[in-house]
């Protein structure tokens, strides 16, 4: 083999390798969309048909009447005019389908992409967006949860996992030092050396995991973007337009941190398991999120960040069609709805179920598909792998392909 052989050789190798890094069988890698995820999580499973899939005139439609929207085709709640006058700036997804009808076990599907197991915890989207996209320069986490616990790491380790705030809107809890300069200084030598003597004696991986979240936690502390976490600065006016409650401000600080460049923030809504009285107390929760959601869309879009920030609103499942006994809704996961906005996303309506919402009609779509989109939009491969502890390679999704129609 002469020289002008190993050249080929070699340009084909280059060009082999080129090709394998932005072309995929889902189609080529393209340059993110977003920066950033605002994770809405209705936490219990809203019912579809009391938000973005009403049934007005059928039996399964109850009392709650559709209002027209901003966007072509689509009508909501009537319990949703903010939302309902911004809409055009939403991707509605009305053919979701799932096999998980346990809270416990639907929800780490919805925040993982996979149904739980005895062998692996799995990380959550949140997780693989720290691990992969890592933490801002300025000392913020890479991952925050605001109201609620989310999920973690899974096996990419608790330095990935939420950083959590359960009331948004002040400084989080410790974040002042009561020690500084150099006593605090020397305390954390001091701690450095004792961590130092343990880690030699012990071998134990766990000891870098806590490194670094000790680290981060004092990055924190000294972060001057640490007021990001902070509301008292916002206008009464912007208060307002939000709703001024704990779920309002939520969003306000969630706007604030990815301005800030946190890259994952979950925003967290409880109450939606409405197995009794489903009506009176979705039409409750609306009127808590409703001007919320809308208020944040609106924000984003007038700073001229909604364009790199994929807004996601999500819940457990959906709910049964049929009405109980007790004017509620069960556990329903066959068919149901979410809502993206922003992050490279194509307005519009996507799917639909049948006359009585109880079965997706045409292509239904599954969890590991939308967080393969999202995975997609921010910048991920979501057939990208890591080794878990058991010695397997898990990828982000399980097997989920991107939802074309929902993508610009």
């Amino acid at each position: 083999m002469n020289r002008r052989h190993l050249l080929m050789l070699g340009a084909g190798g280059f060009l082999g390798a080129l090709l394998s890094r932005y072309s995929r069988a889902d189609g080529p890698v393209r340059p993110p969309k977003a920066k950033a995820i605002v994770l809405l999580w209705m936490n219990g499973g809203p019912s579809h048909l009391e938000t973005w899939d009403p049934k007005p005139g059928h039996a399964n439609g109850g009392p709650t009447k559709a209002i027209k929207t901003s966007l072509a085709g689509l009508s909501v709640s009537e319990n949703m005019p903010h939302i309902a006058q911004m809409a055009s700036k939403l991707t509605v997804i009305r053919g979701m389908s799932s096999k998980e009808g346990n809270h416990q076990r639907a929800q780490y599907l919805m925040h993982t992409g996979y149904a739980p197991t005895p062998t692996v915890v799995h990380p959550s989207l949140g997780g693989w967006v720290s691990k992969k996209l890592g933490a801002p320069t300025n000392g913020l986490p890479a991952f925050v949860s605001l109201g609620g616990p989310s999920f973690g790491a899974g096996f990419l380790g608790v330095s990935n996992g939420p950083f959590v705030v359960q009331k948004a809107g002040a400084h989080p809890d410790n974040v002042a030092p009561e020690t500084a300069g150099d006593r605090f200084a020397r305390r954390q030598a001091l701690l450095a050396q004792a961590e130092q003597r343990f880690a030699q004696q012990s071998a134990s991986p766990m000891v870098d995991e806590r490194r670094a979240v000790y680290g981060r936690a004092v990055s924190l502390m000294g972060s001057r973007d640490v007021g990001a976490f902070d509301v008292d600065d916002e206008t009464q006016a912007v208060k307002t337009d939000y709703g001024d409650t704990d779920f309002g401000r939520g969003c306000i600080v969630a706007r604030r941190l990815v301005t800030s460049g946190v890259r994952f923030v979950e925003v967290v809504q409880d109450g939606w398991d409405t197995h009794q009285n489903n009506f009176e107390r979705t039409k409750a929760q609306l009127g808590i999120v409703d001007p919320a959601v809308a208020a944040l869309v609106k924000d984003l879009d007038q700073r001229g960040l909604l364009a790199s920030t994929l807004v996601v609103w999500l819940g457990d499942f959906g709910r049964t069609p049929r009405i109980n006994g007790n004017e509620g809704r069960d556990h329903y996961p066959q068919a149901w709805s979410c809502a993206l906005a922003g992050g490279g996303t194509k307005p519009g309506l996507v799917g639909g179920t049948d006359a009585g919402g109880e079965h997706v009609a045409g292509t239904a779509y599954g969890v590991p598909d939308l967080l393969a989109t999202c995975a997609k939009l921010v910048g991920l491969d979501p057939r990208e792998e890591a080794m878990s502890p058991v010695g397997r390679p898990i990828a982000i999704t399980d097997g989920g392909q991107p939802i074309a129609p929902a993508m610009a």
